[in-house]
């Protein structure tokens, strides 16, 4: 008999499993995803500025599984799970599983502010990204037509919400193209470029990494004229007008939405299973705390059996994949009536890039910043990218975008209809 293990989510966490579990005989896989594509979300932010392709970033889950005999994918959304049955309940059918494994990760955090909800852009998928492309390359195309100044400068005006990782790299990447291309691009603006507002609501950027890196990236972005608000958060956005907690109002057509996540709600499972953030509580081989043959890994999980990180670890790559890797050997063991291992964590550092030929990055044996913090990003994030054709793209694009500092991708493509 086929021990059925059903993987729902294709991220870091769920294709790390599923590459550990192919090929294994007596066991079969099926991933369930929304998309028939893995993507790599750190870089949404650079297909959101027009500096990269969303092909760099993207890889289609069949292609990914030729030639594995014991994989197969499942395209769907998952509505709920039903315990007693051992099945899952997609928008496209029933499932059963022998093994359930839960890796869809996050979702765009708006804290309960519907008006956010509605109008605030996310920058979490591939359609958030391009949408948030085509919606500021429009701005653009309106502000050369308006003679209006109030307009202009609210159709130019950006506020990116959020100082971590993504929102300071996407305010560097955007001061940069207000620099390099937005002036040879539409000469009709002169110097009306508008501003470009970071607004975090900690009293830093970048908060879990060192004070280095803190203290650099802000020195960074407000020589490239960011206008940097620590301190205050975004409240509410109406008319227009984005509304701080400060009082402060700022006009602008476009208000970035980077400040924070939710896990993946999971219809189905008992509410004493979700922790903080919706996270489900998992014990110290992930599987969720009180229920039988499910298991929860990266981001959508909470553990906090490892002695380092006692209030769960934080919700990066790194995490996912480690996990991903130790469950798929742990579920053959399991198949096998062998002991399990229980997850450890190794903190390989984090990294951000905050403007072009700058970098900070933090390892476990210190920090640095500049020009080599810079290369070494680009190194990490190209090894992760599936597919070498995906790899060898991407550091082209690069290479080119960074050399001219003119990439050719700001093109406005609009779907006439939902597929």
């Amino acid at each position: 008999m086929m021990t059925r293990i059903v993987v729902v989510g294709g991220g870091f966490a769920g294709i790390n499993l599923i590459k550990g579990l192919a090929g294994k005989k007596g066991i079969e896989v099926v991933l369930v995803d929304k998309n028939n594509y893995h993507f790599f979300p750190p870089l949404l932010y650079q297909v959101a500025t027009a500096f990269i392709e969303p092909s760099n970033i993207t890889y289609p889950f069949r292609k990914m599984f030729q030639g594995k005999q014991n994989v197969r994918f499942y395209n769907g959304t998952l509505l709920s799970v039903d315990e007693e049955e051992k099945q899952i309940i997609t928008d496209s059918g029933r499932l059963n599983y022998d093994f359930l494994v839960l890796a869809m990760g996050t979702e765009t955090n708006f804290y309960g502010l519907e008006t956010l909800k509605t109008k605030a852009l996310p920058i979490k998928t591939i359609e958030d990204a391009l949408y948030l492309r085509n919606h500021l390359l429009m701005n653009m195309e309106k502000a050369v037509k308006t003679t209006n100044p109030q307009e202009r400068a609210k159709l130019l005006n950006l506020v990116i919400a959020g100082g971590g990782p993504t929102g300071v790299e996407l305010a560097g990447m955007a001061g940069e193209m207000s620099k390099s291309i937005f002036r040879k691009d539409y000469p009709e603006l002169g110097e009306a470029a508008g501003n470009i507002y970071l607004v975090g609501s900690g009293d830093k950027l970048l908060g879990p990494m060192s004070k280095q890196a803190q203290q650099e990236s802000y020195k960074q972005l407000f020589k490239l004229g960011i206008q940097i608000k620590l301190g205050v958060a975004v409240q509410d956005y109406m008319n227009d007008e984005v509304i701080l907690s400060n009082g402060e109002k700022i006009s602008t057509c476009s208000l970035i939405w980077a400040s924070g996540v939710v896990a993946a709600n999971v219809n189905g499972l008992p509410d004493e299973s979700r922790g903080r953030g919706g996270r489900l509580k998992v014990d110290e081989y992930n599987s969720i705390l009180g229920i039988d043959s499910i298991f929860a890994i990266g981001d959508i999980c909470c553990q906090t059996t490892d002695k380092h990180y006692p209030e769960g670890h934080p919700q990066l790559a790194q995490v996912a994949i480690q996990q991903g890797k130790l469950l798929a050997a742990n579920l053959v063991n399991l198949t096998d009536n062998k002991r399990m291992k229980p997850f450890t964590y190794v903190n390989k550092g984090s990294m951000a890039i905050i403007t072009k030929y700058h970098a900070v990055v933090d390892l476990p044996f210190g920090s640095f910043k500049g020009y080599f913090a810079w290369l070494t990003w680009l190194f990490v994030h190209i090894i992760p990218i599936a597919g070498f054709r995906n790899k060898a793209k991407l550091a082209y694009n690069w290479i080119w975008s960074f050399l001219t500092n003119d990439p050719n991708l700001r093109l406005i493509i609009r779907a006439k209809k939902d597929l």
